[in-house]
């Protein structure tokens, strides 16, 4: 019964003590007040670099579909001048046709 009786004794005198402790630290206030006014412009700086990269983001969207499109244009265009080049070699090969098919007839 004497060790309950102590630590009853103890728990009571820490009790006492807790209660007598002051918590309305002036410094322990003005940290508290310096990291929430740190808090709040970390908050801001972190929305405003959210609406850059969401900016930066939608950039890159419309600049890779305009790079795509281009990309696509110049495939036609390349397909476009071989078609084209293959048109003048048909040509040319009709020409040199033609142009045996006149010399054998003038001899």
């Amino acid at each position: 019964m004497n060790s309950v009786t102590e630590k009853e004794k103890k728990l009571s005198l820490a009790l006492t003590k807790l209660k007598k402790l002051n918590f309305k630290n002036p410094n322990f206030q003005n940290n508290v007040e310096n990291l929430k006014q740190k808090k709040n412009q970390l908050e801001i700086e972190k929305k405003e670099l959210e609406e850059k990269y969401n900016l930066l983001n939608t950039d890159y969207n419309n600049l890779s579909k305009k790079l795509e499109e281009l990309k696509n244009k110049e495939k036609i265009e390349q397909k476009k001048q071989i078609e084209f080049s293959e048109k003048i070699d048909e040509l040319n090969q009709e020409t040199d046709t033609l142009l045996e098919e006149i010399d054998k007839w003038q001899t």
